[in-house]
């Protein structure tokens, strides 16, 4: 793995994972290990950045969301698997690189706003949140990554990351840090049961380790297109949240096949979700076997992250000893 680029991306700790987080990211987390040296790490520190006030399930919320990672398919042999607030470096490096970013970077950055929006309930303002990008710039330029797995709107920390890592360098006349690329995803967006957005904050989500049963029972009552009020009507099958499912877990000719039939009122609703139901079963099924596996061995699953967090010290650390050798301290 050494001649390969380095990649490196992290999630909050929020507990079991639902299939819009499977999709939006993980799967490609775990295409990228066939390309690339990847670090993926447990964000808990930037967990308190919203959480600080209630912090209580953050241990056991970053435990299920490993346990997830593996049972989908992240390798601990090809991947390091990490918790960011066992690096203590992360941290020297965020105090470094906080004493050198303008005020007015982290003031420009459009979701800093958003959030505060968003989260109107709790009170974000804190040095933390207006300064977690300069956290996300330590994490990924203390392992020196090449690139960094986003969606389109998380492009603008990395443009931030990128100015973060060439101000150090001119500053401090080293080469320490690469500029890392954002590795846009294209990732489907996969609705809630609801039609809104899968969120565990609105309670419309579908957990990648659900049982068939619950899958089953939630699939049932998913919204479907709202001008197809009887089953003769016929439908729209590109406003149904039911069929962007069945692009992510349908054959291509039941696709077509639902898709005609959803149409000219060939097929139900019912009929129609009991094709998923099935569908999403089948492809969740080994996901649940090996959580099951991974649950059954809790010293294994330690002894995972404590590897995970070893090579991750060890790139900190090197990185960190040339980061004082450049500044002079």
């Amino acid at each position: 793995m050494a001649d390969r680029k380095r990649v490196l991306s992290g999630m909050r700790p929020t507990g079991r994972l639902h299939l819009g987080n499977l999709h939006g990211a993980l799967e490609n987390w775990i295409r990228l290990q066939d390309q690339y040296e990847c670090f993926y790490f447990v964000a808990d520190w930037h967990a308190l950045t919203t959480d600080y006030a209630s912090p209580g399930n953050i241990g056991e919320n970053s435990r299920e969301m490993v346990l997830d990672w593996l049972s989908a398919g992240l390798d601990p042999r090809r991947s390091t698997i990490f918790v960011q607030s066992q690096i203590k470096e992360h941290a020297e490096l965020y105090l470094l690189l906080a004493m050198i970013t303008p005020l007015a970077w982290l003031e420009r950055n459009p979701t800093y706003k958003e959030q505060q929006q968003q989260l109107e309930h709790k009170d974000l303002g804190t040095y933390g949140f207006l300064g977690y990008p300069v956290l996300q710039a330590a994490d990924i330029i203390i392992y020196r990554a090449n690139g960094v797995p986003v969606g389109k709107d998380q492009l603008p920390h990395i443009e931030l990351t990128r100015e973060i890592a060439r101000r150090f360098n001119y500053l401090y006349k080293s080469e320490i840090f690469p500029e890392p690329d954002g590795l846009l995803t294209e990732a489907p967006v996969l609705p809630g049961l609801d039609g809104r957005k899968m969120s565990k904050s609105y309670g419309n989500c579908i957990f990648i380790t659900d049982s068939g049963k619950d899958i089953a029972e939630k699939i049932s009552r998913m919204m479907t297109d709202p001008q197809r009020v009887r089953r003769n009507d016929p439908g729209n099958p590109e406003v149904c949240p039911v069929f962007a499912y069945h692009k992510l877990y349908s054959s291509a000719s039941e696709i077509e096949e639902i898709a005609h039939g959803c149409r000219s009122a060939g097929i139900g609703c019912v009929e129609c979700k009991k094709i998923l139901i099935r569908n999403v079963a089948a492809r969740l099924a080994p996901v649940r076997e090996r959580r099951a596996k991974f649950e059954s061995d809790p010293d294994g699953l330690r002894d995972i992250i404590a590897a995970g967090n070893a090579r991750a010290a060890r790139e900190a650390s090197a990185t960190m000893e040339l980061v004082r050798r450049a500044i002079g301290i």
